[in-house]
C-alpha cells in the first residue's frame, strides 16, 4: 500500500514538474518572439501559455509581455489591459512597481495624462524615497504632454538642477506667448498682438483697417451724420476691432503650437535619454 502511494506521489510530481517544464518552455518561445520584433505571435503563446497555467504562476510574467507586444505593435489600449492583468496576479512589489511605470508611460503616449498622474501618485504613496527620481522624471514628462513646460521644468529640477530636461524645458517655456498679453495690447493697439506673435502682415493689416473705420467713424460725427457714424462704428469698426482681438489669440495659440511640435520633434528624434 505505502509503495502504491509513493508511485502515485512521484507520478503526480512527476507530470506537474513536466507541466511547469511546458510552460517554460511557452515563456521562453514568447520572450523569443518579443526580441524578434513578432509581437503577434509573443501574443499567441502568451495566450496559451495563460490558459494552460492553471496555478497561476507564470501569468503575470505572460500578461507583461503581452503587453510590452501591444505597445510595440501600436495598440496601446490593449497594452494597458494587459498591463492591469499583469499586476493583478504578481504579490511582487518591485513587478508592481514596473508594471505601473509601464503603465504611465503608455498613459503619457495616450495623452490620457489624469491617469498617468493618478498612478504617479499611486507610486508616491506605495514607495518610499528610493524612487522619487524616476516619479518626478516620468511626472515631468507627463507635464511635456499636457503642454505645461514650466511645471514640466519645475520636476526635473526636483531630480537635478542642471538636468538637462529642466534647462530645455524652461527654454520652452520662456519662448512660449502669452495670450492675455496678445490679447491686452490688442485691445489698446489693435495689430500689436499680432505683431507680438511675429505675424507681422497680419498686424499691419488688422491696425488699418481700424485706422481706417474708426477714422471714417469718428469723421461721419464730427459731420453731424450721426446715423452714418453708429452704423460704421457698430457694423464695421467694431467688427474689425474684436476680430483684431480674436485674431491675436488665434494667432498666439498657433505659434505655442508650432514651438510645443518644434520641441517635442526634437525630444522624439534627437533626446538620448528615457523616452515613453
Amino acid at each position: 500500500m505505502q509503495i502504491k502511494l509513493l508511485f502515485i506521489l512521484i507520478l503526480l510530481t512527476s507530470v506537474r514538474l513536466n507541466g511547469q517544464l511546458h510552460l517554460h518552455e511557452i515563456l521562453l518561445k514568447a520572450s523569443q518572439f518579443y526580441h524578434a520584433e513578432k509581437y503577434f505571435e509573443a501574443i499567441t503563446e502568451c495566450k496559451r501559455l495563460i490558459y494552460f497555467d492553471s496555478e497561476k504562476l507564470h501569468s503575470s510574467t505572460a500578461y507583461e509581455i503581452m503587453g510590452d507586444s501591444y505597445k510595440e505593435a501600436g495598440f496601446l489600449s490593449e497594452a494597458v489591459q494587459s498591463y492591469n492583468q499583469a499586476e493583478i496576479f504578481t504579490f511582487d512589489k518591485e513587478v508592481i512597481y514596473n508594471i505601473k511605470i509601464k503603465k504611465i508611460k503608455l498613459n503619457i503616449l495616450r495623452r490620457t495624462t489624469s491617469n498617468a498622474h493618478r498612478l504617479l501618485n499611486e507610486l508616491d504613496s506605495l514607495f518610499d524615497y528610493t524612487k522619487s527620481e524616476e516619479v518626478h522624471y516620468w511626472r515631468g514628462w507627463t507635464y511635456i504632454f499636457e503642454d505645461n513646460w514650466r511645471f514640466a521644468s519645475l520636476e526635473f529640477a526636483k531630480i537635478n538642477s542642471l538636468h538637462e530636461l529642466k534647462n530645455f524645458c524652461e527654454k520652452v517655456d520662456n519662448e512660449k506667448y502669452s495670450v492675455t498679453f496678445a490679447k491686452t495690447i490688442s485691445a489698446i493697439l489693435p495689430g500689436s498682438g499680432q505683431i507680438y506673435s511675429g505675424n507681422y502682415l497680419n498686424g499691419i493689416i488688422s491696425l488699418g483697417w481700424n485706422v481706417l473705420w474708426g477714422y471714417l467713424s469718428i469723421k461721419a460725427f464730427n459731420a453731424d451724420r450721426i446715423f452714418d457714424g453708429v452704423m460704421i462704428t457698430s457694423l464695421l469698426w467694431l467688427r474689425f476691432y474684436n476680430g483684431n482681438i480674436s485674431n491675436s489669440k488665434k494667432s498666439v495659440i498657433e505659434k505655442n503650437q508650432e514651438i510645443t511640435n518644434n520641441a517635442l520633434y526634437y525630444l522624439q528624434n534627437q533626446y538620448k535619454g528615457k523616452k515613453p
